[in-house]
C-alpha cells in the first residue's frame, strides 16, 4: 500500500489524501452492466491507454466511499463514489509566478498572474494556483474561497484550515466582501458612473455566458479612472458574482475588455500563446474578518496602464 497517499476514511474526506498538491477526483458509479470497476473506468475514460488505467489500481490509488482499496478485479457496485488521481502525460508550463502577499494561521492572500488557472481543470493540473501553493506551503488542506478566470490576474483568498472554511466562503456567498477590479476597455460615448444589470445564464458554448430577458441576477458598478483617445481604464465593482459577469457586461455596453478571447466574439488562440493578456485585474479585496473582527484590505500589485497619447 502506498502509505503517502492513503488515509483512514472520515465522514468529511475521501480515503485518498492530497498527493503532490493534487486532491483525488471523485466519480459516481451509475447503474450499468460493467463487471469490474476497471471495466467502467476504461469505458468512462476511453482516451486512456489500458496500461494507464491498470497502473492506478496496481498502485492502490483507487478507493471507494468506505476507504476500501479497489483492484483490477474488484466487482462493479453502482450507487457509490470512487476516488482516484487524475494524471496528465504532458502539461503546459505557465511561465508566470504567483505571489503570496499576506497570510496568518487561517487565510492566504495571493496575487495570481494572468493565464494561471486557479484549480485543476482540463489540460491543467499541477500548473494551477491551488496545487502550486499546496506544494510551496506544504499545506494540503489549503482551499480556494472563490475563483478567478484563468485569463484574469489579481487577488485570490484561500483558507488554510477546514474549521474556518465556511466562515470565509460566507463572505462571498453573502456579499460581505468588497471586490474591486480594474479593466482596460474600448472607449465609447458612455457616461460615468453607471450601473449595469442583466440576467446571465450559461450559453450553448460551455465556455461562454449569455444575457437573457427577465429579472436581472447580476449587477456591476462602473467608474471611469482614466481615458485616452481609444480606451478607458475602468474601476468595476460587482455586487453579484456570476461567471464572466464583468466581461459580458462590458461587451454588452460596447466596451469589451482589451484582449478578451471570448467576448463579444470567441477567438481561437493557441494554448501556449501567453502574449496579449486579458486586461482585467482583481485589484482589491476589503472585508471584516469573520473570526477576529478586523478590517482587512488588500491591493494587487498588477497595474494596468493606458497607452500614452500619440503626438
Amino acid at each position: 500500500m502506498a502509505t503517502d497517499t492513503f488515509q483512514k476514511k472520515t465522514d468529511n474526506s475521501p480515503a485518498l489524501a492530497v498527493k503532490n498538491g493534487v486532491s483525488p477526483n471523485k466519480l459516481w458509479l451509475p447503474i450499468g452492466d460493467w463487471k469490474t470497476v476497471l471495466e467502467f473506468f476504461q469505458w468512462k475514460f476511453p482516451h486512456l491507454e489500458m496500461a494507464d488505467c491498470v497502473k492506478r489500481f496496481r498502485h492502490n490509488e483507487v478507493v471507494n466511499d468506505s476507504g476500501e482499496i479497489l483492484t483490477e478485479t474488484s466487482q462493479y457496485q453502482p450507487k457509490q463514489h470512487i476516488y482516484f488521481y487524475r494524471e496528465l502525460k504532458e502539461e503546459l508550463q505557465v511561465p508566470f509566478q504567483e505571489k503570496i502577499i499576506y497570510q496568518n494561521d487561517r487565510i492566504l492572500i495571493v496575487d495570481k498572474p494572468h493565464f494561471l488557472p486557479v484549480a485543476p481543470t482540463g489540460q491543467y493540473l499541477h500548473e494551477t494556483l491551488l496545487v502550486r501553493l499546496r506544494v510551496q506551503t506544504k499545506i494540503d488542506s489549503l482551499e480556494l474561497s472563490h475563483r478567478l478566470d484563468r485569463e484574469t490576474a489579481g487577488l485570490v483568498l484561500l483558507t488554510k484550515q477546514e474549521k474556518y472554511r465556511s466562515h470565509y466562503h460566507q463572505l462571498f456567498s453573502e456579499r460581505k466582501i468588497k471586490k474591486t477590479y480594474h479593466a482596460i476597455t474600448k472607449a465609447n460615448d458612455a457616461s460615468f458612473p453607471l450601473t449595469y444589470t442583466s440576467q446571465l445564464s450559461q450559453d450553448k458554448d460551455s465556455m461562454r455566458m449569455k444575457e437573457d430577458n427577465g429579472k436581472h441576477n447580476s449587477e456591476t458598478e462602473i467608474n471611469l479612472l482614466e481615458q485616452n483617445a481609444n480606451e478607458f481604464l475602468l474601476e468595476l465593482i460587482p455586487t453579484s458574482g456570476k461567471k464572466h459577469q464583468l466581461r459580458v457586461h462590458l461587451a454588452s455596453l460596447g466596451m469589451p475588455i482589451k484582449n478578451d478571447p471570448l467576448y463579444p466574439h470567441r477567438r481561437t488562440k493557441a494554448a501556449n500563446d501567453f502574449s496579449h493578456p486579458l486586461q482585467l485585474v482583481a485589484k482589491s479585496l476589503e472585508f471584516i474578518d469573520p473570526i477576529d473582527g478586523q478590517l482587512r484590505c488588500f491591493t494587487s500589485g498588477y497595474q494596468l496602464d493606458l497607452a500614452p497619447y500619440s503626438s
